[in-house]
């Protein structure tokens, strides 16, 4: 396998050029070639504006990119599974599969024999480059982003520090997930991983990506990119639980693919960080394929949760089916913009959308912007929003029960998300998202 090699590097985002960036890595051809077009592509882009609709909530200039510090490729992680990673896999339910990524690089994989017998496989994806090539160059590296992703998407590729493929061959069903876990350490820096998630014709697969972190005392970013693709007949759940400590934003791009009557689950939990921002696109690309769309976020002190969705319909006979819930309180505000796209040759698409806000203080806000556009004669498709507040009457009830009002306000917040958590149908990815929820509101 033929690779490059370049020098160090440990400079700011504004000092560094692809040379310091690349720093004393050998990787595969391939993988360098689309680092340096990427790279290439940042430098000449734009950052976007609030000008752009995409961009209008969300301002990237109050973010110091230019003075945070990438995270070198070439830098070598810890070994092993820290404490609380090791806790959290003791009170969950059965793994097929564990990867830690420290700041953006993989310090740790194992699959279950018994899913490596049928044929799973779970890689690097350095190494996903000799074991399944083509799948890397389409599912990642030719990527086509959209025009409101392509400066940060090019920026993730640049800096991508590694990441991990589940490859889940034909007629193979998974009975446990996969679970990742995405620690950020280095307070201060820029990291990026990417998580791709394949399922063969018939196969079935689940997997979640857990972010988490301390709180960190300098402004710190981490990209996240995700490809989940379903082939015809497949069954995929995908599951990304944001739940970094103050101190961190998220950006993270997704890009699903659902193939001949496929399904696929992709689940959105935003607790933690103080910006986190996630671009959804599913592609429904044959027909009978079924997407369905979930998210949750709770924000407090400020935090600031961005959700943008794509319900591309290319295909006919397909469905798609979004749900995202939110809840609010203090100064946090959140955004959801979706948008159902179908083509004109999509007939009998059968789409919906729907986003709720609960607001708990005055000084929480949500925006709500559901679109349609559709280019088809022959589709079933709705789309609507809700922001309002708790009732009063609902905290009176619980608060004569000797609840007081935040407790009160908790539980109603969970009632509130339970209608997305019971759509999730594998028990155990379920069980630690609700873990995760009661952690975070004080239940």
């Amino acid at each position: 396998m033929t690779t490059m090699t370049a020098g160090p590097a440990e400079a700011t985002l504004a000092a560094a050029d692809f040379r310091t960036l690349s720093g004393g890595l050998s990787e595969p051809a391939a993988i360098a070639g689309a680092r340096a077009a990427a790279w290439e592509r940042f430098v000449a882009l734009p950052w976007p504006t609030r000008k752009s609709e995409e961009w209008r909530y969300t301002d990237l200039s109050k973010i110091g990119f230019d003075a945070l510090t990438p995270v070198a490729p070439a830098t070598a992680p810890s070994e092993g599974l820290p404490a609380d990673v090791r806790e959290v896999l003791g009170q969950s339910g059965d793994r097929a599969g564990v990867v830690v990524l420290r700041d953006g690089r993989v310090a740790h994989l194992e699959l279950e024999p018994g899913a490596a017998e049928a044929g799973v496989v779970l890689c690097s994806i350095r190494d996903a480059a000799a074991e399944h090539p083509e799948l890397l160059q389409r599912m990642l590296l030719e990527a086509k982003p959209g025009p409101a992703e392509e400066k940060l998407w090019s920026l993730h590729l640049a800096l991508l520090g590694g990441g991990y493929l589940l490859f889940v061959p034909r007629g193979v069903e998974m009975s446990a997930p996969v679970h990742a876990f995405h620690i950020v350490e280095r307070t201060g820096t820029l990291s990026s991983a990417h998580s791709l998630v394949y399922a063969g014709t018939g196969a079935r697969a689940s997997l979640i990506d857990e972010f988490v972190s301390d709180d960190l005392v300098e402004e710190t970013v981490s990209l996240h990119g995700a490809t989940v693709s379903g082939e015809g007949g497949a069954n995929v759940e995908y599951v990304a639980l944001q739940r970094f400590g103050r101190g961190v934003k998220r950006f993270s791009t997704q890009h699903v693919f659902a193939g001949r009557d496929s399904r696929v689950v992709t689940f959105n939990v935003a607790l933690g960080g103080d910006l986190s921002r996630a671009d959804v696109t599913s592609r429904l690309a044959g027909p009978g394929s079924d997407s369905e769309m979930l998210a949750l976020w709770f924000g407090d002190s400020g935090q600031h949760f961005d959700h943008h969705t794509l319900q591309h319909h290319v295909a006919p006979h397909a469905h798609s089916d979004l749900l995202f819930k939110g809840a609010l309180t203090d100064e946090a505000s959140s955004v959801f913009r979706g948008l159902i796209r179908v083509d004109k040759g999509a007939q009998l698409t059968d789409a919906y959308q729907t986003n709720r806000n609960l607001l708990l203080s005055e000084g929480s806000h949500a925006s709500a912007l559901p679109n349609l556009e559709i280019e088809a004669d022959d589709v079933r498709c709705s789309h609507g929003a809700t922001i309002g507040q708790v009732e009063d009457g609902q905290l009176f009830y619980l608060m004569s029960r000797g609840l007081t009002r935040r407790q009160a306000e908790r539980l109603l917040v969970f009632g509130f998300f339970d209608e997305v958590l019971a759509r999730l149908p594998m028990e155990g990815v379920r069980a630690r998202v609700r873990e995760a929820i009661e952690e975070k509101i004080g239940l």
